[in-house]
Formats: C-alpha cells, structure tokens, sequence
C-alpha cells in the first residue's frame, strides 16, 4: 500500500512549497535525504498507480517553481514539463479519477498552463530570432525589445508563481490525488477501475491512443498549422502516457511501447519545431502591434518540408 501524505509533509515525491523552494538552486538534484520514489509494476493497482505517478509530476513541478521565479529559463521549461505531464496522467486514468473536484482541478492547471507558455513561448521565439539572424548584427535592437517583453511576462509569471491561487492549486491538487472523491467512489465499475492491474488497463490504453494518432496523422503533409499543432498534442498525449509507465517496459506486453516511444519523441520534436515556429510568427504579429519589430520569416518552405519529413 503506499503511504499517504499531507501537503507540507516532507516526502520523497511531493515536497512541499517550502522544501521545494530549498531544492530549487539545484533544480533536478536529489538531497541525501531523499528515498528513491516507489516504482510501478504490472500488478499494481490502477489507484495506486496513479498516485505514485501523479505525485512524482507534482513535485517535479513544485521542485522548479522558486529557480522559475528566480528567472531560470531552464527551470521554467521544466516546471511545464513537468505540468504537462501531470495533466496528461490525469486524462489517462480517466475515467476512473472523473469525480466532482475533476474540472476545477483541470481548469487551475490549465491556468498554470497559460502563465507559464507565455513566457515560456517568448524564450523559445527569442532563440529561433537569434538563430535566424545570427550573421545580422542590425538584429540587435529586436532582441532588445523583445527582451524587454520578456522581462515583463516574467514578473507577471513570477507574481503568480507566488500567489495565494498557484499555493491553493497545489494543496487542491495534493490533497486531491490522494483523497479524492474518486478515490471511495461507490459501486462495481468505480471499484474495479480502481483495482485493475496497471498493466492491462495500460496495454489497452495505449492502444487506443495509438490507433487515433495513426488515423490522424495520415494526412500529416497537407495539414495547416492548426491541424498541425492538434496532431502535436495528440502525438505528445501518448508520448507522455508511454513515458510515464517506463517502470513497466521490462513486461513483455510493453516491448512494442518501448520501442516506439524513440520514434514518438523524435516526431515530438519535429511537430514541436514546427509549433514554435509558427508561435513565434504569431508573436512578431502580435509584438508589431505594439511597435516592437522582429523578422517574420520564422519557417522558410526548406525547414518546414525537412520537418515534415522527419515527423
């Protein structure tokens, strides 16, 4: 059975604001205090899986959120990842954690969401600026203004970071991992979701999963951008779902999943390039509003079919 916890209890796999915020300088690094996290294996129940997984995410989250604040761009691409993931476990079990707390707590981390890639967005198109223009010394005054812009997102991403709301969010989501009203849903299908074996409730999962983004994707290379950028989350979807269950990849119904998730994340890649670039028009076009000026030739037809093909 695996222990339950309280929020701003200090334990391996969801520290709390403050320890967090301690560990922070060291975003990643494992203090020798800490136990090693439980692992999955392919009889766990479904519940109990959840938990250890989505408690791993959350304190992956909470671990960068001082570095974030502190202005580490590194520590905040993590913090999303590590975001991203938590939501796309959440959407994997359901419908077994589908309760009444569900939404409110899909809404706050898709609120999260938003602080975090507006910031997080303007990092990736300040690089893709400095790449496009890096034998043009004229660039300069663009990466100034863009900057600029940057520094104020930051602040407000910051003043989030370290809102009542972002420390509501965790406790809610803490507590609702472990107690929530999914967890002693009453009747037979509630409680066999929650005993199912992880490891065949996964396999079939997955497989549904994958069927959707074969059937999606076949029309890849006369998708627009928003077709695109839908494909991309889907192809993200089962990449995280597969990654999350690594744990299980010595079963041999997991040997194709294993395999794959090589090919899944160089598509990731690709689809995510693509995404960026296109973000990063859309911000120029947004910014020029403003008076603040940048190229807007972020993807030539030569990197958009390289690309596509690698995807």
């Amino acid at each position: 059975m695996v222990r339950r916890f309280r929020p701003g209890t200090e334990t391996a796999m969801s520290p709390s604001p403050k320890s967090a915020s301690k560990a922070a300088t060291r975003v990643g690094s494992v203090s020798p205090q800490r136990r090693p996290a439980p692992r999955l294996n392919a009889m766990m129940a479904c519940d109990t899986a959840f938990r250890v997984i989505a408690r791993r995410y959350l304190g992956d989250l909470t671990a960068s959120q001082q570095a974030t604040c502190d202005g580490d761009p590194t520590a905040l691409h993590q913090m999303r990842i590590a975001l991203t993931r938590l939501r796309t476990v959440i959407l994997f079990f359901t419908p077994m954690v589908a309760d009444s707390r569900q939404t409110h707590i899909r809404n706050e981390l898709k609120w999260l969401n938003a602080q975090l890639g507006a910031v997080r967005d303007l990092d990736v198109a300040i690089e893709r600026l400095r790449a496009i223009n890096k034998q043009q010394p004229q660039a300069a005054p663009y990466y100034r203004s863009w900057n600029e812009k940057r520094a104020d997102g930051h602040r407000l991403l910051a003043r989030s970071l370290r809102s009542a709301r972002y420390r509501r969010l965790i406790k809610d989501t803490s507590d609702w991992i472990e107690t929530g009203p999914w967890s002693s849903k009453r009747g037979k299908e509630a409680a066999k979701l929650r005993a199912s074996p992880i490891a065949a409730y996964s396999a079939g999962k997955l497989a549904r999963l994958q069927q959707k983004l074969l059937k999606k994707s076949r029309r890849l290379l006369k998708m627009d951008a928003e077709k695109r950028h839908r494909l991309r989350l889907l192809n993200k979807k089962l990449t995280y779902s597969v990654d999350c269950l690594e744990d299980l990849f010595s079963d041999k119904r997991f040997s194709k999943q294993r395999a794959g998730l090589r090919h899944l994340r160089k598509a990731q890649r690709s689809l995510g390039q693509l995404n960026d670039d296109a973000n990063a028009h859309s911000l120029a076009v947004a910014l020029q509003r403003e008076g603040i000026h940048a190229p807007m030739q972020f993807l030539s037809p030569k990197r958009e079919k390289r690309l596509l093909r690698a995807a």
